[in-house]
């Protein structure tokens, strides 16, 4: 009788946890469909269209060569090395230095770049300003509350970058993970903004947020359009996409390829390496400057995320004449020391004979003459 009871006790609480599972389940997909930081969806009729491309397979965008998003466990080292373990520095000391942005120099005729940090750029180019990845919250995730926190800085310049921005002629957006899309920026910088350009699906994202949908073109890889005399080319990365478990790869990712008059720039957006970095070399370089990911990297994950030894490879792939490493300086997403990156690949860059400049956050590199300035370490404080 007593181990009967006991059988019906222990039935009662699994059909409990199990509806209190359920439960949970409704709860997120509803919240994820209530907030609209989570984005939208591709409609059918674009996803039919999609059927017909060679990259995409059974309702997911698929990358040019092989890729996992996390490595098999066998040939990952055992969890009882240093690699493993938890490192220092991974969130930097202290308020990190930045500089204010001198609106003088972004505003003037010459082409320059300014970076906002991680993956954030403020490209002036022929006179039209392009934002590359604007993620200028303090948050990357889609609820304030729960997330990774960004860095502290010596000035609050993030407000008043949104705040002060020019009017934008394009933002482009290369994939549609929160430290990259992000709800808020977009949101608040889209009175500011002419146009976007997006990878395919991404679309959706911005249409749910308010965004005319004849602002916005979508572009699969190695498309390219013309816009106010610029080119503008989507072109592959080796990399992911989802907002939620619910949408991975159903959108696309990519790198950017812009073409002015005078110079010539290309952002790699996320992901590893590849044999995707020569192709684009040969078809649009050599490029003035390039915006290499070369950070946020781990052995669990080595396809999707550059080290920065191959960052500088890729510059070399690519057929650049100056590089700068980004998708560091805000956020803390794997297991290394937040500055590691930079040392790295300046180590690296220097033994290949690289050039690579290493702008504070907010400063502007006139692209006509600063591109062999900016030895100092910023990030020794």
């Amino acid at each position: 009788m007593i181990e009967k009871a006991k059988k019906i006790k222990l039935r009662k609480i699994a059909l409990h946890s199990f509806l209190l599972l359920v439960l949970f389940c409704a709860g997120l997909i509803l919240f994820m469909n209530i907030d609209p930081a989570f984005g939208g969806d591709p409609t059918s009729e674009q996803k039919e269209t999609y059927e017909r491309l060679s990259n995409y397979v059974d309702g997911h965008f698929i990358n040019e060569v092989p890729t996992s998003m996390f490595a098999d466990s066998s040939e990952i080292s055992s969890t009882n090395d240093s690699y493993a373990s938890e490192v220092i520095d991974r969130d930097p000391s202290g308020s990190i230095p930045v500089s204010t942005v001198n609106w003088k120099h972004v505003n003037s005729e010459n082409d320059s770049l300014t970076w906002l940090g991680h993956s954030a750029f403020l490209l002036s180019i022929d006179s039209k300003k392009l934002l590359l990845d604007p993620m200028l919250s303090p948050v990357a995730s889609p609820v304030s509350f729960v997330g990774i926190n960004r860095y502290g800085y010596s000035k609050d310049i993030m407000l008043n970058i949104t705040n002060e921005m020019p009017p934008i002629d394009a933002v482009l957006i290369t994939h549609d993970h929160y430290d990259h899309l992000d709800y808020k920026s977009i949101v608040k910088l889209n009175s500011k903004v002419s146009h976007f350009f997006v990878p395919l699906g991404c679309g959706a994202h911005l249409i749910r947020w308010g965004i005319p949908e004849e602002k916005i073109t979508e572009l699969n890889w190695w498309e390219e359009t013309e816009y106010q005399g610029l080119t503008v080319a989507l072109v592959p990365s080796r990399h992911g996409s989802g907002r939620d478990p619910f949408s991975i790869d159903t959108t696309l990712w990519g790198g950017w390829v812009i073409l002015g008059s005078k110079n010539r720039v290309y952002t790699s957006g996320d992901g590893g390496y590849g044999p995707h970095f020569e192709g684009i070399g040969n078809q649009y370089g050599p490029f003035d400057i390039t915006l290499i990911e070369g950070a946020q990297y781990d052995r669990r994950w080595p396809d999707i995320h550059m080290v920065p030894e191959q960052a500088v490879q890729a510059n070399l792939d690519v057929n650049g004449e100056t590089m700068m490493l980004m998708h560091w300086g805000a956020f803390t997403l794997a297991n290394h020391a937040w500055n590691e990156p930079i040392e790295r690949a300046l180590e690296e860059a220097n033994e290949r004979e690289v050039n690579i400049i290493a702008p504070m956050i907010g400063e502007t590199v006139l692209l006509d003459s600063d591109l062999q300035k900016f030895p100092t370490s910023w990030w020794d404080f």
